[in-house]
């Protein structure tokens, strides 16, 4: 099956879907900080409610253990929501498409 000379196009090269897809995805973001904030000050609670101020390094440890954790989780399904809900998905050359395994 010959390949098409131009792919197709994006959803995402329209300015207005592009925009509105990235302020969804900013929304994402900051509520996803605002959970992982939340996520941190429960364990630094439960934390102290156990152990007391054994370090300051085993908070900020905590910290950046769940904060980047949490991010970077939020950001890979922000990702993944941002690319399918646009119909960006849709949108490769897929060569196998009429191929059956």
């Amino acid at each position: 099956m010959p390949r098409s000379p131009n792919p197709k196009a994006s959803p995402l090269d329209d300015p207005h879907k592009a925009a509105h897809a990235w302020a969804r995805f900013r929304a994402l973001m900051w509520g996803m900080g605002v959970v992982t904030l939340v996520t941190i000050l429960g364990v630094w609670g439960y934390l102290w409610s156990q152990f007391g101020l054994v370090s300051i390094h085993l908070y900020i440890a905590t910290f950046l253990g769940i904060g980047l954790t949490m991010m970077l989780m939020g950001a890979l399904m922000g990702l993944v929501f941002l690319s399918s809900g646009t119909g960006h998905d849709e949108s490769i050359d897929d060569p196998l498409d009429d191929e059956t395994w």
